[in-house]
Protein backbone atom coordinates (compact mmCIF):
# COMPACT_ATOMS: atom_id res chain seq x y z
CA UNK A 1 0.00 0.00 0.00
CA UNK A 2 2.81 2.39 0.90
CA UNK A 3 4.45 1.66 -2.46
CA UNK A 4 1.24 2.56 -4.27
CA UNK A 5 0.95 5.83 -2.33
CA UNK A 6 4.56 6.66 -3.14
CA UNK A 7 3.89 5.97 -6.81
CA UNK A 8 0.82 8.23 -6.72
CA UNK A 9 2.93 10.96 -5.09
CA UNK A 10 5.49 10.63 -7.88
CA UNK A 11 2.76 10.81 -10.52
CA UNK A 12 1.29 13.90 -8.85
CA UNK A 13 4.72 15.54 -8.74
CA UNK A 14 5.26 14.80 -12.43
CA UNK A 15 1.80 16.20 -13.21
CA UNK A 16 2.64 19.41 -11.33
CA UNK A 17 5.89 19.79 -13.26
CA UNK A 18 4.06 19.15 -16.53
CA UNK A 19 1.37 21.68 -15.62
CA UNK A 20 4.00 24.26 -14.72
CA UNK A 21 5.75 23.57 -18.03
CA UNK A 22 2.48 24.07 -19.91
CA UNK A 23 1.95 27.38 -18.12
CA UNK A 24 5.51 28.46 -18.90
CA UNK A 25 5.11 27.50 -22.55
CA UNK A 26 1.78 29.31 -22.83
CA UNK A 27 3.21 32.44 -21.20
CA UNK A 28 6.29 32.38 -23.43
CA UNK A 29 4.20 31.82 -26.55
CA UNK A 30 1.87 34.68 -25.61
CA UNK A 31 4.74 37.10 -25.00
CA UNK A 32 6.55 36.04 -28.15
CA UNK A 33 3.44 36.35 -30.29
CA UNK A 34 2.63 39.82 -28.94
CA UNK A 35 6.07 41.09 -29.95
CA UNK A 36 5.33 40.09 -33.54
CA UNK A 37 1.92 41.83 -33.55
CA UNK A 38 2.94 44.41 -36.13
CA UNK A 39 3.90 41.79 -38.69
CA UNK A 40 0.77 39.75 -37.88
CA UNK A 41 -1.37 42.81 -38.67
CA UNK A 42 0.51 43.31 -41.90
CA UNK A 43 0.13 39.65 -42.82
CA UNK A 44 -3.64 39.89 -42.34
CA UNK A 45 -3.73 43.14 -44.30
CA UNK A 46 -1.63 41.86 -47.22
CA UNK A 47 -3.20 38.45 -47.84
CA UNK A 48 -6.72 39.51 -49.01
CA UNK A 49 -5.24 41.11 -52.14
CA UNK A 50 -4.36 37.63 -53.43
CA UNK A 51 -8.05 36.69 -53.77
CA UNK A 52 -9.04 39.97 -55.46
CA UNK A 53 -10.71 39.21 -58.80
CA UNK A 54 -11.09 35.50 -57.97
CA UNK A 55 -14.60 33.91 -58.22
CA UNK A 56 -16.33 33.99 -54.82
CA UNK A 57 -16.61 30.19 -54.70
CA UNK A 58 -12.81 29.86 -54.89
CA UNK A 59 -11.94 32.44 -52.20
CA UNK A 60 -12.12 30.19 -49.11
CA UNK A 61 -10.40 27.21 -50.82
CA UNK A 62 -7.59 29.56 -51.83
CA UNK A 63 -7.24 30.91 -48.30
CA UNK A 64 -7.19 27.34 -46.95
CA UNK A 65 -4.40 26.40 -49.37
CA UNK A 66 -2.40 29.47 -48.41
CA UNK A 67 -2.92 28.72 -44.70
CA UNK A 68 -1.64 25.15 -45.17
CA UNK A 69 1.37 26.54 -47.02
CA UNK A 70 1.94 28.95 -44.14
CA UNK A 71 1.88 26.12 -41.58
CA UNK A 72 4.35 24.18 -43.73
CA UNK A 73 6.61 27.24 -43.96
CA UNK A 74 6.62 27.69 -40.20
CA UNK A 75 6.79 24.11 -38.90
CA UNK A 76 8.67 22.21 -41.61
CA UNK A 77 11.22 24.79 -42.77
CA UNK A 78 11.54 27.72 -40.38
CA UNK A 79 11.21 26.11 -36.94
CA UNK A 80 13.98 23.48 -37.41
CA UNK A 81 16.27 25.96 -39.18
CA UNK A 82 15.87 28.63 -36.50
CA UNK A 83 16.37 26.17 -33.64
CA UNK A 84 19.57 24.86 -35.22
CA UNK A 85 20.89 28.38 -35.80
CA UNK A 86 19.94 29.42 -32.27
CA UNK A 87 21.78 26.44 -30.80
CA UNK A 88 24.91 26.39 -32.97
CA UNK A 89 25.20 29.98 -34.24
CA UNK A 90 23.04 32.31 -32.10
CA UNK A 91 24.45 35.53 -33.58
CA UNK A 92 22.72 34.49 -36.82
CA UNK A 93 19.35 35.19 -35.17
CA UNK A 94 20.30 38.85 -34.71
CA UNK A 95 21.59 39.03 -38.28
CA UNK A 96 18.34 37.51 -39.56
CA UNK A 97 16.39 40.04 -37.51
CA UNK A 98 18.37 42.86 -39.13
CA UNK A 99 17.74 41.46 -42.61
CA UNK A 100 14.06 40.96 -41.89
CA UNK A 101 13.76 44.42 -40.35
CA UNK A 102 15.33 45.93 -43.46
CA UNK A 103 12.87 44.00 -45.63
CA UNK A 104 9.91 45.30 -43.62
CA UNK A 105 11.24 48.87 -43.93
CA UNK A 106 11.57 48.42 -47.70
CA UNK A 107 8.06 46.96 -48.00
CA UNK A 108 6.50 49.74 -45.94
CA UNK A 109 8.36 52.51 -47.75
CA UNK A 110 7.45 51.01 -51.13
CA UNK A 111 3.76 51.11 -50.17
CA UNK A 112 4.09 54.75 -49.10
CA UNK A 113 5.70 55.59 -52.44
CA UNK A 114 2.86 53.80 -54.26
CA UNK A 115 0.33 55.87 -52.31
CA UNK A 116 2.10 59.08 -53.28
CA UNK A 117 2.73 58.01 -56.87
CA UNK A 118 0.15 55.31 -57.70
CA UNK A 119 0.70 53.22 -60.79
CA UNK A 120 -0.25 49.85 -62.17
CA UNK A 121 2.60 47.38 -62.35
CA UNK A 122 3.32 45.20 -65.36
CA UNK A 123 2.66 42.16 -63.15
CA UNK A 124 -0.85 43.42 -62.30
CA UNK A 125 -1.64 44.00 -65.97
CA UNK A 126 -0.33 40.52 -66.83
CA UNK A 127 -2.54 38.92 -64.17
CA UNK A 128 -5.63 40.42 -65.76
CA UNK A 129 -5.03 38.51 -69.01
CA UNK A 130 -4.57 35.05 -67.46
CA UNK A 131 -7.20 32.32 -67.21
CA UNK A 132 -8.77 31.83 -63.74
CA UNK A 133 -7.10 28.48 -62.93
CA UNK A 134 -3.63 29.69 -63.82
CA UNK A 135 -4.25 32.98 -62.00
CA UNK A 136 -5.34 31.08 -58.87
CA UNK A 137 -2.26 28.85 -58.92
CA UNK A 138 0.06 31.83 -59.33
CA UNK A 139 -1.74 33.82 -56.64
CA UNK A 140 -1.49 30.92 -54.16
CA UNK A 141 2.21 30.39 -54.96
CA UNK A 142 2.89 34.13 -54.61
CA UNK A 143 1.00 34.34 -51.33
CA UNK A 144 2.92 31.40 -49.86
CA UNK A 145 6.24 32.98 -50.90
CA UNK A 146 5.27 36.28 -49.28
CA UNK A 147 4.06 34.38 -46.22
CA UNK A 148 7.44 32.66 -45.94
CA UNK A 149 9.20 36.00 -45.51
CA UNK A 150 6.64 37.34 -43.03
CA UNK A 151 6.58 34.00 -41.19
CA UNK A 152 10.37 34.02 -40.95
CA UNK A 153 10.18 37.42 -39.26
CA UNK A 154 7.38 36.33 -36.92
CA UNK A 155 9.22 33.15 -35.94
CA UNK A 156 12.58 34.91 -35.53
CA UNK A 157 11.12 37.67 -33.37
CA UNK A 158 9.19 35.10 -31.35
CA UNK A 159 12.25 32.94 -30.78
CA UNK A 160 14.23 35.98 -29.62
CA UNK A 161 11.53 36.67 -26.99
CA UNK A 162 11.28 33.12 -25.59
CA UNK A 163 13.21 32.74 -22.30
CA UNK A 164 16.04 30.23 -22.04
CA UNK A 165 13.99 27.08 -21.57
CA UNK A 166 15.04 23.50 -22.27
CA UNK A 167 15.18 22.98 -26.03
CA UNK A 168 12.00 20.88 -26.14
CA UNK A 169 10.03 23.65 -24.40
CA UNK A 170 11.36 26.27 -26.82
CA UNK A 171 10.33 24.07 -29.75
CA UNK A 172 6.81 23.61 -28.36
CA UNK A 173 6.45 27.33 -27.55
CA UNK A 174 7.55 28.29 -31.07
CA UNK A 175 5.21 25.71 -32.60
CA UNK A 176 2.33 27.11 -30.50
CA UNK A 177 3.13 30.61 -31.80
CA UNK A 178 3.25 29.29 -35.38
CA UNK A 179 -0.14 27.57 -35.17
CA UNK A 180 -1.82 30.39 -33.24
CA UNK A 181 -0.56 33.10 -35.58
CA UNK A 182 -1.63 31.14 -38.65
CA UNK A 183 -5.10 30.56 -37.21
CA UNK A 184 -5.51 34.23 -36.27
CA UNK A 185 -4.20 35.61 -39.57
CA UNK A 186 -6.05 33.35 -41.96
CA UNK A 187 -9.19 33.20 -39.84
CA UNK A 188 -9.27 37.01 -39.99
CA UNK A 189 -8.54 36.95 -43.71
CA UNK A 190 -11.43 34.54 -44.33
CA UNK A 191 -13.80 36.78 -42.36
CA UNK A 192 -12.62 39.90 -44.18
CA UNK A 193 -12.90 38.33 -47.62
CA UNK A 194 -16.40 36.92 -47.07
CA UNK A 195 -17.78 39.89 -45.15
CA UNK A 196 -19.12 41.59 -48.27
CA UNK A 197 -20.82 38.34 -49.37
CA UNK A 198 -22.41 38.11 -45.94
CA UNK A 199 -23.55 41.71 -46.30
CA UNK A 200 -25.15 41.02 -49.69
CA UNK A 201 -27.01 38.02 -48.25
CA UNK A 202 -28.23 39.94 -45.19
CA UNK A 203 -29.33 42.89 -47.34
CA UNK A 204 -31.31 40.60 -49.64
CA UNK A 205 -32.84 38.22 -47.08
CA UNK A 206 -33.08 40.21 -43.84
CA UNK A 207 -36.59 40.26 -42.37
CA UNK A 208 -36.26 43.65 -40.73
CA UNK A 209 -35.43 46.94 -42.42
CA UNK A 210 -32.66 47.50 -39.84
CA UNK A 211 -31.13 44.10 -40.67
CA UNK A 212 -31.17 44.83 -44.41
CA UNK A 213 -29.66 48.23 -43.73
CA UNK A 214 -26.89 46.58 -41.71
CA UNK A 215 -26.17 44.26 -44.64
CA UNK A 216 -25.86 47.19 -47.03
CA UNK A 217 -23.59 48.93 -44.53
CA UNK A 218 -21.30 45.88 -44.47
CA UNK A 219 -21.04 45.90 -48.27
CA UNK A 220 -20.32 49.61 -48.43
CA UNK A 221 -17.97 49.52 -45.46
CA UNK A 222 -15.65 46.73 -46.62
CA UNK A 223 -13.59 48.93 -48.99
CA UNK A 224 -13.05 51.30 -46.06
CA UNK A 225 -12.02 48.38 -43.83
CA UNK A 226 -9.59 47.10 -46.46
CA UNK A 227 -8.07 50.56 -46.89
CA UNK A 228 -7.75 50.95 -43.13
CA UNK A 229 -6.09 47.54 -42.84
CA UNK A 230 -3.65 48.46 -45.59
CA UNK A 231 -2.73 51.72 -43.85
CA UNK A 232 -2.42 50.06 -40.43
CA UNK A 233 -0.35 47.25 -41.94
CA UNK A 234 2.00 49.70 -43.64
CA UNK A 235 2.60 51.76 -40.52
CA UNK A 236 3.02 48.53 -38.55
CA UNK A 237 5.69 47.37 -40.99
CA UNK A 238 7.62 50.64 -40.68
CA UNK A 239 7.31 50.69 -36.89
CA UNK A 240 8.26 47.04 -36.42
CA UNK A 241 11.02 47.21 -39.04
CA UNK A 242 12.56 50.32 -37.48
CA UNK A 243 12.24 48.84 -33.99
CA UNK A 244 13.95 45.62 -35.07
CA UNK A 245 16.81 47.59 -36.63
CA UNK A 246 17.44 49.83 -33.59
CA UNK A 247 17.16 46.98 -31.07
CA UNK A 248 19.35 44.62 -33.13
CA UNK A 249 22.05 47.27 -33.61
CA UNK A 250 21.86 47.92 -29.86
CA UNK A 251 22.47 44.22 -29.18
CA UNK A 252 25.40 44.20 -31.62
CA UNK A 253 27.05 47.13 -29.83
CA UNK A 254 25.97 50.22 -31.77
CA UNK A 255 23.84 51.97 -29.18
CA UNK A 256 23.35 55.42 -30.73
CA UNK A 257 19.96 55.00 -32.49
CA UNK A 258 18.34 53.08 -29.62
CA UNK A 259 19.68 55.37 -26.89
CA UNK A 260 18.81 58.55 -28.85
CA UNK A 261 15.20 57.42 -29.22
CA UNK A 262 14.92 56.40 -25.57
CA UNK A 263 16.51 59.66 -24.41
CA UNK A 264 14.16 61.77 -26.54
CA UNK A 265 11.09 59.82 -25.35
CA UNK A 266 12.21 60.13 -21.72
CA UNK A 267 12.30 63.93 -22.05
CA UNK A 268 8.62 64.14 -23.00
CA UNK A 269 6.89 61.24 -21.25
CA UNK A 270 6.75 59.19 -18.06
CA UNK A 271 8.26 55.69 -17.93
CA UNK A 272 5.81 52.99 -18.97
CA UNK A 273 3.21 55.47 -20.23
CA UNK A 274 1.28 55.17 -23.48
CA UNK A 275 2.84 58.45 -24.62
CA UNK A 276 6.30 56.94 -24.12
CA UNK A 277 5.34 53.96 -26.27
CA UNK A 278 3.79 56.25 -28.91
CA UNK A 279 6.88 58.45 -29.18
CA UNK A 280 9.22 55.46 -29.44
CA UNK A 281 6.97 53.76 -32.01
CA UNK A 282 6.73 56.97 -34.08
CA UNK A 283 10.51 57.47 -34.09
CA UNK A 284 11.07 53.80 -34.94
CA UNK A 285 8.61 54.29 -37.80
CA UNK A 286 10.51 57.34 -39.07
CA UNK A 287 13.75 55.37 -39.02
CA UNK A 288 11.98 52.53 -40.83
CA UNK A 289 10.65 54.89 -43.50
CA UNK A 290 14.01 56.59 -44.09
CA UNK A 291 15.84 53.26 -44.29
CA UNK A 292 13.15 51.84 -46.57
CA UNK A 293 13.37 54.80 -48.95
CA UNK A 294 17.14 54.34 -49.11
CA UNK A 295 16.69 50.64 -49.84
CA UNK A 296 14.19 51.08 -52.70
CA UNK A 297 16.79 52.04 -55.36
CA UNK A 298 19.13 49.32 -54.07
CA UNK A 299 16.44 46.66 -54.46
CA UNK A 300 15.06 47.99 -57.77
CA UNK A 301 18.36 48.69 -59.49
CA UNK A 302 20.62 46.02 -58.02
CA UNK A 303 18.91 43.11 -56.27
CA UNK A 304 15.96 42.54 -58.61
CA UNK A 305 18.07 42.52 -61.80
CA UNK A 306 20.65 40.36 -60.02
CA UNK A 307 18.06 37.71 -59.09
CA UNK A 308 16.04 38.06 -62.27
CA UNK A 309 12.95 39.54 -60.56
CA UNK A 310 11.03 42.13 -62.51
CA UNK A 311 8.24 42.66 -60.04
CA UNK A 312 7.86 42.61 -56.31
Amino acid sequence: MSGLLALLDDVAAIAKVAAASVDDIAAAAGKAGSKAAGIIIDDAAVTPKYVAGIPAARELPMIWRIALGSIRNKLVFLLPALMLLNYFFPIAITVLLLMGGAYLCFEGAEKVVHWVMPHQTDAAAAHEAKDPERLEEERVAGAIKTDFILSAEIMTISLAQIPEFPVWMEIIALAVVALAVTAVVYGAVALIVKMDDAGVYIAAHGRLAATRSFGRMLVKGMPVVMTALSIIGTFAMLWVGGSIITHSLHQLGWHLPYEAIESFAAGYSAPGSFLRWLIVAALDGVIGLVLGLLLIPVVEKLLKPLFGSKAH
